[in-house]
């Protein structure tokens, strides 16, 4: 994971990419909450359950290249063979992606298991 990212991003950045990742864990959640409460078909169901899976692992910021890259097919899946309005599922599958290719941020779990380690060394002098 530490070869995917140079630098897991600190200050506004990393608050950034940490309220980017909320929200859209939020939102991916909540369509597939709801999604399962409707009734829908088997094949949008089991969509919107792997993008809310995503979206729960968005969150917390833990193998986000693989996460995002699931939000982006699925919601893309989704797009493009489901009835209705696409571009909300275009957005989503644009930020998971973007978070896919940019990484998690500094408060993230991939940045505590994976993110550059401080190592303190006494002086032996003193």
């Amino acid at each position: 994971m530490q070869r995917l990212f140079t630098t897991f991003a600190r200050g506004w950045p990393g608050r950034g990419l940490l309220i980017l990742r909320w929200v859209t864990g939020i939102r991916l959640i909540t369509e597939g909450v709801t999604a399962l409460e409707a009734g829908v078909s088997i094949e949008t169901a089991i969509l919107r359950v792997l993008a809310a899976g995503g979206g729960i692992l968005l969150m917390a910021g833990f193998w986000t290249p693989i996460a995002g890259a699931l939000v982006a097919v699925s919601e893309l899946w989704i797009a493009f063979t489901q009835p209705g309005d696409p571009w909300t599922n275009i957005l989503l599958a644009t930020v998971g992606a973007t978070l896919s290719l940019t990484g998690p941020g500094a408060w993230s779990v991939d940045a505590g298991l994976f993110g550059l380690k401080r190592v303190d060394i006494p002086d032996p002098k003193g």
